[in-house]
């Protein structure tokens, strides 16, 4: 018996994990995420998978990012058929994030077309819309950690705690074979130790191969107590020359961490007390399913809730649905603390804040977590002198600020200590999810320190796999 492993997305790049395991009985599709880049290549990439959607005999979803799971209404659309097996949690947090993604999908398809219109060119569709994900949501089955689960024929799937956001899972995969079971572990992303509202990430026994990410493959974060300190002394200086501080962030775990870290520097006295306002239905949606949820965090947010203290919703915190509340947020003159998605700044109401308040000196915009080759923010974070927002022309006057220590993502010894934990019967580390130097760094630091074979594949290869 045989069994391929092809790294269909994500192999080179941070976005669109999709990796397929093949067998002689089965195909199970390991997450099914967006890629993000150039507006052509993304429509390219993302609207045409290398597979027969309908051949599926079941797809893993590791957790909720839409770069790991915001092309399952695609594959739906084209054929497929089967259960989506993922924890409770993420399916609860996908009813929110698929939608919203259909929901962008529609109306940058809106925004584009009125420019090709002008320009003469042909409208455009959209890869799926919000009626596309509702109807995709019906395939999600919930398992919860720790109950080995049959999902085809000669394949078991068991989830662990990866530690990375709210539901996130590292996916197990028991394959039967003659010579008995290979474990292939997909830990694509995981996430630190020691973070506020998470449980830490958990280290399956007895794998044979593993898949690993590499976002921060060649970087160590910073620790914590220094984030706190670089976040209290910018929102200081902010507040001091009487601007706004925009903080872009991810709707899903990046805006409740920050939103829950931020609360703790108010209520320690090291920043003063300014209005926050969590910008975006997305997030306040996202956050009500963290509430009903509460019971998968740490044991100290769990206790939280259990004595009705909720971390999330202090009196100064303002989560905003509408747009009309949004817009006012433009005519705030004193400083406050605007949260607001996406976390690369390529699509919703962060541009309307950036557009607005970029241009200001005395504002000053956090970047708080990675953003992506060929985004806004990653111009951003570089500090270019100009970017395009809505595809015109800005001075980036406003002062930007990098806090990296904020990453739900494992750094390169998170990583290396990782894979260290399942030495054993390991056999081979395939290195995903990240940009070639991040990947390429990891693999030599790990083939440095670890006794174990590495490998970077690229999008497209295939491996295939002894079996034991």
């Amino acid at each position: 018996m045989t069994i391929a492993l092809s790294f269909l997305g994500g192999a080179g790049t941070v976005t669109g994990s999709m990796h397929l395991v093949s067998t002689d009985d089965s195909d199970v599709l390991l997450d099914c995420g967006l890629f993000y880049g150039h507006r052509d290549e993304y429509y390219e990439i993302n609207a045409n998978f290398p597979f027969l959607p309908a051949n599926l005999d079941a797809c893993v979803l590791s957790h909720a990012h839409i770069d790991h799971c915001g092309n399952i209404p695609n594959l739906v659309k084209k054929g497929f058929r089967k259960d989506i097996h993922c924890t409770p949690a993420t399916r609860d947090l996908c009813r929110y994030m698929l939608a919203d993604s259909g929901f962008v999908q529609e109306e940058d398809v809106k925004y584009v077309n009125k420019i090709n219109k002008k320009r003469g060119l042909p409208p455009r569709k959209p890869l799926y819309n919000k009626k596309d994900a509702e109807k995709s949501l019906k395939y999600l089955r919930a398992l919860e950690y720790h109950r080995p689960f049959s999902i085809t024929r000669d394949i078991n799937l068991n989830f662990y705690e990866a530690g990375h956001i709210l539901g996130s899972a590292v996916s197990v995969l028991e394959i039967g074979t003659s010579k008995g079971k290979t474990r292939l572990g997909y830990a694509v992303d995981l996430g630190r130790f020691d973070m506020p509202l998470l449980k830490d990430p958990e280290s399956p026994k007895d794998i044979d191969y593993l898949i690993i990410e590499s976002t921060y493959g060649a970087r160590v974060h910073g620790s914590l107590s220094d984030a706190g300190k670089a976040l209290s002394e910018v929102i200081n200086r902010t507040a001091k020359r009487g601007g706004k501080v925009i903080i872009p962030s991810f709707a899903l775990e990046r805006t409740q961490l920050i939103v829950f870290f931020i609360s703790q520097l108010m209520k320690k006295k090291k920043v003063p007390k300014l209005p926050i306002y969590v910008d975006g239905p997305l997030a306040v949606n996202l956050t009500k399913v963290f509430r009903e949820n509460w019971m998968y965090f740490d044991e100290t947010t769990r206790q939280s809730f259990m004595n009705d203290e909720d971390p999330l919703g202090y009196d100064n915190i303002t989560y905003v649905k509408r747009v009309s509340e949004s817009k006012r947020l433009n005519d705030v003159k004193r400083p406050v603390i605007i949260i607001s998605g996406s976390g690369m700044c390529e699509n919703g109401r962060i541009l309307h804040h950036l557009k607005n308040n970029i241009e200001n000196p005395r504002n000053t915009i956090i970047v708080i977590g990675f953003m992506a080759g060929d985004t806004l923010g990653r111009g951003i974070t570089e500090k270019k002198d100009i970017v395009r927002i809505f595809g015109r022309p800005f001075d980036l006057n406003a002062e930007v600020q990098v806090i990296n220590a904020f990453s739900s993502h494992a750094d390169k010894n998170g990583l290396i200590d990782y894979v260290r934990s399942l030495e054993g019967r390991l056999k081979r580390v395939f290195i995903v999810h990240g940009e070639s130097e991040q990947s390429e760094s990891l693999r030599r630091e790990m083939k440095k320190r670890l006794n174990i074979r590495v490998n970077v594949p690229s999008r497209g290869e295939t491996v295939y796999l002894k079996t034991v």
